[in-house]
């Protein structure tokens, strides 16, 4: 399927859609996909700090939302 066919499925379907949500939402979709911002630049720092992050995620040093919502409930209970 060429591009132009492919371009013209997705206008036919969008076309198709009346929930005013999801069109708000695939809106945000393509503008946030066309957008012509430059990509964030980190510092030394920044970087430093994500790739720590990356690590102790593969270590497995985390834990899930469930559980620290689980924690936090118990520490406001307090």
């Amino acid at each position: 399927m060429s591009t132009s066919q492919l371009k013209n499925l997705v206008i036919d379907k969008i076309y198709g859609i009346e929930d005013e949500a999801f069109l708000s939402a695939l809106k945000k979709i393509l503008d946030s996909s066309l957008s012509t911002e430059a990509p964030y630049c980190l510092n030394d720092q920044q970087r430093q700090s994500v790739q720590k992050g990356k690590q102790q995620i593969a270590d497995g040093k985390f834990i899930s939302n469930e559980k620290l919502e689980e924690a936090e409930s118990k520490w406001l209970k307090e």
